[in-house]
C-alpha cells in the first residue's frame, strides 16, 4: 500500500481509516519478522523521543524505549516529578518547548485533552500511550495477536468481559468497527460504554460488516474466537474497588467461561497487568489458550510500526 502517515499524531484510532490501520498492522508484522531474523536497522538515528508519564507503566514504557532505542534513536523518560507538565508552566508552553527539542512525544496519563493539546502546540507527532478514554497502541497489539492466531480479524468474534467503559474496551470497539471484527462487550449495565461512542462506531461497523453488541448476559460469550478481560479497577479509581468487585465478580473469566465459547481453538487475551483470582483465574491466563504474553510483546512491534510510519520517510 502506498500511503504516507509522516507527521501524523496517534491519539485515537478514530482518526485513522481502515486502510491506514491495516498499513500499521502489516508494518508491525514486518518489524516483528525482522526482529526474529536478527535484522538490525538504524531508522531512528539522530531522532529523539520525549516519554511523558503521569501514570506508571511496564509494557508501554518498555515498548517505546526499546523500539526507539534499538533503531538508533534517543528516548528520554520524563515523569511529572521531572518537568512542569501543566504545573508551574502551562501545558501549551511545555508542548512548544518539547516540540523544539524532540522529534516526537509519547504521553501516558489521565486526560485525552492533554494528549490533544500536546499535539496541537508541539508541531511534532504525539503518541497516546494511554488516557482515560483511549488506549490505541494496545488495541493495535490486540488485533495483531488475534490475526497471528486466526489469519485475519475480519469476521472473527472478540468478546470483552468486564468494565465496558474503560479505555481498552473503547479502543477495541473502534478498531473492530473499522476492521470488520465482531465485538461483544459483556458488562453490567452500570458499566456500559457511553452512548456517544456507540453512535460514532455504529456507521463504521455498518460499513465494515462488524456486529457490535453490548449485553450483561455472560452467555454472549458463546461462539467467541477470543475472550478478553482487563483489571476491574483502573488507575485513579482505587476508591471504587468494593463497588467494582461487587459488580464485576459475575464476569470473571475462568475455565467455565472459556468452555462456554464452544470452540476448542478460542484464545484468551489480557492487556496486563492482571490480578489473578479477580478478573481472570490463574489457570486461564497461565494456560495453553492464553495469548497475553504475545500481546505484551506485540505492544513493542506495533508501537515501532506507528513511529516508523510517522517519522521515517
Amino acid at each position: 500500500m502506498s500511503l504516507s502517515l509522516i507527521g501524523r499524531s496517534f491519539l485515537t484510532l478514530l482518526d485513522f481509516t481502515p486502510e491506514e490501520i491495516r498499513y500499521l498492522l502489516d508494518l508491525a508484522k514486518k518489524t516483528k519478522a525482522d526482529t526474529k531474523k536478527g535484522k538490525i536497522h538504524r531508522r531512528f538515528e539522530g531522532k529523539t523521543l520525549a516519554l511523558l508519564f503521569e501514570k506508571r507503566s511496564t509494557r508501554t514504557r518498555c515498548a517505546f524505549e526499546t523500539a526507539f532505542g534499538e533503531e538508533g534513536g534517543h528516548p528520554v523518560f520524563l515523569s511529572t516529578a521531572d518537568i512542569q507538565l501543566g504545573g508551574k508552566e502551562s501545558l501549551e508552553d511545555t508542548a512548544r518547548v518539547l516540540g523544539r527539542m524532540f522529534s516526537a512525544i509519547q504521553f501516558r496519563g489521565f486526560k485525552q485533552e492533554t494528549a490533544e493539546t500536546l499535539a496541537k502546540y508541539s508541531n511534532v507527532p504525539v503518541y497516546n500511550g494511554l488516557t482515560d478514554l483511549y488506549h490505541p497502541t494496545q488495541a493495535l497489539a490486540d488485533i495483531m495477536t488475534l490475526e497471528e492466531s486466526f489469519g485475519t480479524a475480519k469476521g472473527k468474534t472478540l468478546c470483552y468481559m468486564g468494565d465496558g467503559r474503560n479505555n481498552v474496551a473503547r479502543s477495541l470497539m473502534v478498531i473492530c468497527s473499522k476492521l470488520g471484527a465482531h465485538f461483544t462487550i459483556v458488562t453490567p449495565p452500570e458499566l456500559n460504554p457511553d452512548e456517544k461512542l456507540r453512535e460514532m462506531t455504529a456507521p463504521l461497523a455498518k460499513e465494515s460488516g462488524a456486529v457490535i453488541t453490548v449485553t450483561p448476559d455472560i452467555n454472549a460469550v458463546k461462539g467467541a474466537d477470543a475472550v478478553y478481560t482487563d483489571v476491574w479497577i483502573s488507575m485513579g479509581e482505587e476508591e471504587k474497588r468494593a463497588e467494582r468487585v461487587r459488580l464485576l465478580s459475575p464476569y470473571q473469566v475462568n475455565q467455565k467461561i472459556m468452555d462456554m465459547t464452544g470452540k476448542s481453538g478460542s484464545i484468551f487475551l489480557h492487556c496486563l497487568p492482571a490480578v489473578k483470582g479477580e478478573e481472570v483465574t490463574a489457570d486461564v491466563i497461565d494456560g495453553p489458550r492464553s495469548k497475553a504474553w504475545d500481546q505484551a510483546e506485540n505492544r513493542k512491534h506495533t508501537i515501532k510500526a506507528v513511529m516508523l510510519a510517522t517519522l521515517v520517510r
